[in-house]
């Protein structure tokens, strides 16, 4: 037998997650339409080189694709997708009924969001929903996984068996609201952490000793491919939370070709994330293809498996 972990063998996510490996995910955006071919060339690239693909659910509240559908569009080419459910658009009989759609159509993975606010997207006049937070969302979906819905009545139908993960930002202003939120996700069954984009590494050092040492749930840093310093100036400005340090974009406009200093940039991230936690999430907004050259700068080898079962 061969004792190479993924020589031959299809392993999933979670599989990966409960084996230990150092994980590697990244972000692909849904089409604003209904032709999703760019999508999944985006994703195509990705095969091998990652575990699972994250697909968004109206990320900055800005109109996509239904992430339940094109994650089964995913699935059908043969890449496993993680597919994100905010809060912000449905209320708790909507997001229980497409958690179970989801389920059913095949796709496995789930990140719990709360969402961003409608004033921040394309649709700022719309009505958020927010019946429902990211905590109580997996609640939510850890009752769906013992065959009952959000009033604890059983799914007549059958339960579902979701892996479901959370988001967490380090580099979060509030040390005790950090902490308090991490742990809640936790105990609502987060079974993995994507971060927020990283840019202070010393804060997720801090972070991954003092709170999340406490669980044995992998954590993933956010590693954002910078295109310019116009892209992070932008970034800066648009995405809430998010504050680049003046000397990334000091480099960024000063390289002769800006885009590749993005990549050597991503590159260095993903090494410093690799001493300090057990994964990456990879966020190279309609630029995915770059995603694997980042990977072989950093020197990260590719699993053994990663498309879907």
């Amino acid at each position: 037998m061969n004792d190479t972990k993924f020589t031959n063998n299809l392993t999933s996510f979670r599989e990966a997650t409960k084996a230990g490996d150092f994980l590697i995910t990244a972000e692909v955006t849904p089409p604003k339409g209904g032709n999703p071919e760019h999508m999944v060339k985006m994703a195509a690239t990705l095969k091998g080189r990652v575990h699972a693909v994250n697909i968004t659910d109206g990320s900055r509240a800005v109109l996509r694709m239904s992430p339940v559908m094109a994650s089964v569009i995913l699935l059908q080419h043969g890449i496993e997708p993680i597919c994100q459910f905010a809060c912000r658009d449905r209320n708790r009989i909507g997001l229980q009924a497409d958690l179970m759609g989801a389920y059913a159509l095949g796709v496995r993975n789930v990140l719990a969001l709360t969402g961003d606010p409608v004033k921040a997207g394309d649709h700022p006049d719309c009505k958020g929903v927010f019946d429902l937070e990211a905590v109580r969302l997996l609640q939510t979906i850890q009752k769906l996984n013992i065959g009952l819905d959000f009033n604890d009545k059983p799914l007549t139908d059958g339960g579902l068996d979701l892996f479901a993960g959370a988001a967490v930002d380090p580099q979060c202003a509030s040390w005790s609201g950090l902490q308090s939120r991490f742990e809640r996700k936790l105990q609502a069954g987060a079974q993995f952490f994507q971060t927020q984009l990283i840019t202070d590494f010393e804060r997720l050092s801090k972070f991954m000793e003092k709170i999340a040492s406490v669980s044995n749930k992998p954590v993933l840093a956010g590693i954002f491919l910078l295109k310019s310093a116009k892209n992070a100036e932008f970034i800066n400005r648009v995405v809430p939370g998010v504050n680049i340090p003046q000397h990334i974009i000091d480099r960024l406009a000063q390289a002769k070709d800006p885009l590749e200093e993005g990549i050597k940039i991503a590159a260095e991230q993903v090494q410093f994330a690799q001493q300090l936690c057990q994964g990456v999430h990879i966020y190279a907004v309609r630029r995915e293809d770059l995603i694997v050259p980042i990977l072989d700068m950093a020197e990260v080898k590719a699993p053994g498996l990663l498309v879907a079962n």
